[in-house]
């Protein structure tokens, strides 16, 4: 049977690193900083993650090493982007070159080796029911992360600085303050999540061993629309392709054609997705400007946010 509780296990699994990275992506788009450097801060985080364990013999250090490096490259993007007014996508796509070379320089410099650092004395993280410790602290984070966004005080600000930044500001809120708070936020799940991946999935550290996870991850995020649970879903549809790959591998197909599953999903979604939203305005009639649905005042998301702004 090709679908199987071991199938779910496997995607349980494979969604974690690209879960804790999308929820990143998520908190920096409602703070209105677009963060495509997931990919990279990822890579950061799974060679800083493997280097700890490997010199302290604790992965737990690691974990912390990890979050730590992570959400200090995520500053270049911080200051790019909000202090300097830069292009977020240019920044975000030079992190994902630079951390490409950087952790591959890092590779010989600190282990003397080249492609892939293995060795069975590495520390890998523990294992509870078939998952890490972080495994389930990514699916808390899903609660977490919408309870805050709706409810707390400083989510509802940070949607209120996304939305409209200088009515935030008018009303005392620093756009940036909260906007560097989100992409920190983000540096450090991205942290935890290459920790996942190179300590919890595997215990190595191997050149771009993220192999387009961030990518998947940004494109997690506008599937999801930046809600915890969409994300979540999402992510969950990405896991399923790879770990239907791996079990296709196994039946025989190529795997260069089974590696390839979850970057065609990612693409069908696009694709889907996109076709959605380009056929809804024609299916709709448009609102006139004296209706109450088209006033500001109407949206929820928008009345609530900025009554926590005020």
């Amino acid at each position: 049977m090709f679908f199987d509780s071991d199938l779910l296990m496997s995607a349980l699994r494979a969604l974690t690193p690209i879960l804790l990275a999308a929820l990143g992506g998520a908190i920096c788009e409602r703070a209105g900083v677009f963060n495509i450097g997931l990919e990279g801060m990822m890579l950061m985080g799974c060679f800083t993650a493997v280097a700890t364990s490997w010199f302290t013999g604790s992965p737990w250090l690691g974990v912390l090493a990890a979050a730590l490096a992570s959400a200090a490259y995520s500053l270049i993007l911080a200051v790019g982007a909000v202090t300097l007014r830069g292009d977020a996508v240019v920044l975000g796509i030079a992190l994902n070159l630079l951390a490409v070379g950087l952790t591959s320089f890092l590779l010989r410099t600190v282990f003397g080796v080249q492609g892939t650092f293995d060795n069975p004395s590495l520390a890998g993280l523990p294992l509870a029911g078939g998952f890490s410790p972080l495994a389930y602290l990514a699916w808390a984070a899903v609660g977490v992360t919408a309870l805050m966004l709706s409810r707390h005080v400083w989510g509802l600000r940070l949607r209120g600085v996304g939305e409209a930044p200088d009515a935030a500001a008018t009303l005392g809120v620093s756009p940036s303050r909260y906007q560097y708070g989100a992409v920190l936020v983000s540096g450090v799940l991205c942290g935890l999540a290459g920790a996942q991946l190179a300590l919890g999935n595997v215990t190595l550290f191997s050149e771009n061993m993220t192999a387009g996870r961030g990518w998947i991850a940004v494109v997690a995020v506008m599937l999801g629309r930046a809600l915890p649970l969409g994300v979540l879903l999402a992510a969950l549809l990405f896991g399923l392709a790879e770990a239907a790959g791996f079990r296709l591998q196994g039946l025989g197909l190529p795997q260069q054609a089974t590696d390839a599953a979850p970057y065609v999903v990612t693409l069908g979604a696009l694709f889907l997705t996109t076709g959605r939203r380009r056929r809804a305005p024609a299916s709709s009639p448009p609102s006139s400007p004296s209706t109450p649905s088209s006033s500001p005042s109407s949206s929820p998301s928008t009345s609530s946010s900025a009554g926590a702004v005020s």
